[in-house]
């Protein structure tokens, strides 16, 4: 920044001894314009590497707990071993309490497998959740910030998005401006079959009834219902991925005693979640450890 200030000093004198005052004001402006648009650079490329800085945390703090792991399990496996090779030598122990003792070694030995699969899942999604927040992030890098909110909680993603931008007051109908959001999150979806959605409307306390309105239950389940439509029939996302789901005003982000809190609790949540069968497929112990 220096070296621009000094650099502008001398082309400013130059200027200034050959041109006149006007064109000598023109260019001043030029230059401070191109001065602000450098500073605006060099604040953006600064706020990118620090989202890069917390992203290589994330990771590091995963590679570590996952080695940790690792250092168990092998822990456990290196003393089975010892202690299947001692039993071969004690001779008070009986033929049967011997393989009894062996068979329970075993079955540790499958559930030291167990988890290291697990912890190798566990660390395959987080990947992917991060991977899914990257390109949701890039892909809505065009709408303002305080509408849509992506983020990792409880192990799966939320792409949260105000009401306002989907729809009008007290209504279900999706604007057509609206259409653009929903796309693109929908393109990122039918990238990743392996996913499900899970849409939840959200209302604040104030209550509505009206000829086609029962109250804030129907109006968040209609909303939810009308997202998950528009991104099977226009989208097409496959339906048996989706569900739609109205939680009124029970879910809150925030206090309802103000203006700003209710509009932050006026929302549409697209949750994307691995496949429920395959979830409980990966949770489900084997039968040989589980009866042990």
């Amino acid at each position: 920044m220096k070296i621009i200030k000094f650099t502008t000093i001398i082309v400013l004198t130059l200027l200034t001894s050959c041109v006149s005052q006007k064109k000598y004001t023109d260019l001043e402006n030029s230059v401070a314009v191109c001065e602000g648009e450098l500073r605006t650079t060099l604040n953006e490329l600064e706020t990118k590497s620090n989202e890069l800085l917390v992203i290589e945390n994330n990771l590091a703090n995963e590679k570590n707990r996952v080695k940790v792991l690792e250092k168990e399990s092998d822990y456990f496996k290196s003393t089975n071993t010892n202690l299947l090779e001692r039993l071969s030598d004690l001779s008070i122990v009986s033929k049967f309490g011997a393989e009894s003792i062996k068979k329970s070694l075993e079955a540790l030995n499958e559930q030291n497998t167990y988890i290291k699969d697990l912890t190798n899942s566990m660390q395959q999604k987080d990947s992917l959740n991060l991977a899914l927040v990257m390109n949701l992030k890039k892909s809505l890098n065009n709408f303002d910030d305080e509408d849509i909110n992506i983020e990792v909680k409880k192990g799966v993603v939320y792409v949260s998005i105000s009401d306002r931008m989907l729809f009008k007051s007290g209504s279900y109908r999706v604007h057509k401006s609206a259409q653009a959001v929903i796309g693109k999150i929908a393109k990122i979806v039918n990238d990743h079959k392996e996913l499900d959605i899970l849409v939840e409307g959200h209302t604040d306390t104030v209550p509505i009834k009206t000829n086609c309105m029962e109250d804030n239950w129907d109006l968040s389940t209609k909303r939810a219902t009308a997202i998950v439509r528009l991104m099977q029939t226009n989208f097409n996302v496959q339906p048996e991925r989706m569900t739609a789901g109205g939680r009124s005003e029970y879910m809150p982000k925030d206090t309802n005693k103000t203006s700003k809190g209710r509009a932050s609790n006026r929302r549409t949540e697209i949750i994307i979640i691995p496949k429920l069968d395959e979830f409980f497929n990966l949770l489900a112990m084997p039968e040989t450890v589980s009866s042990n």
